[in-house]
């Protein structure tokens, strides 16, 4: 079982998903000053598990969640690039997340991030804001994916071969 609901006096801990959790955007062009922009998304907690468990983090790195069916919508991803590559955890920054019994399909936008004060995510809590939480082993394969996505190291030009 991927998911599971936790009790509402559950504490966040990494891998619980969200609902309308407020997040700061600039907003730039090039004929104006960047401006600050408020949004509400779905998102999921990304700090790790034991970092939230003893309180050692005031701020909590989250990921926004999308309907895989809204990237479609929006051209933004192919249904086939999500049936084939990013369902399998093939495409860096993009983590699918199945369907379940309160989550449509959906992926985590490994490069959109945001920190958000723990207070916020709290009161989302006691306000029933809390989707679903992934379970052990997922919300570590989320991790090391996240982790695979920032610490790669990027070649300047592919390596050249010899095959025709």
């Amino acid at each position: 079982m991927i998911y599971r609901v936790p009790s509402p006096q559950d504490p966040l801990t990494q891998g619980d998903i969200l609902d309308d959790c407020p997040l700061l955007y600039w907003e730039t062009s090039a004929a104006s000053e960047p401006e600050i922009v408020t949004a509400t998304a779905r998102v999921v907690a990304l700090t790790q598990a034991c970092d939230l468990a003893q309180s050692k983090s005031t701020r909590v790195l989250v990921a926004i969640v999308h309907e895989a069916q809204f990237l479609v919508e929006q051209g933004i991803l192919k249904p086939s690039l999500i049936r084939d590559e990013v369902r399998r955890h093939r495409v860096y920054g993009w983590y699918f997340l199945p369907a379940g019994e309160v989550i449509r399909e959906s992926i985590v936008d490994l490069r959109h991030l945001h920190t958000v004060p723990r207070d916020v995510l709290d009161r989302l809590i006691n306000e029933g804001k809390r989707v679903t939480r992934l379970t052990t082993p997922y919300r570590e394969h989320l991790a090391q994916h996240f982790a695979t996505t920032y610490s790669r190291i990027g070649l300047p030009e592919p390596y050249e071969t010899q095959a025709d």
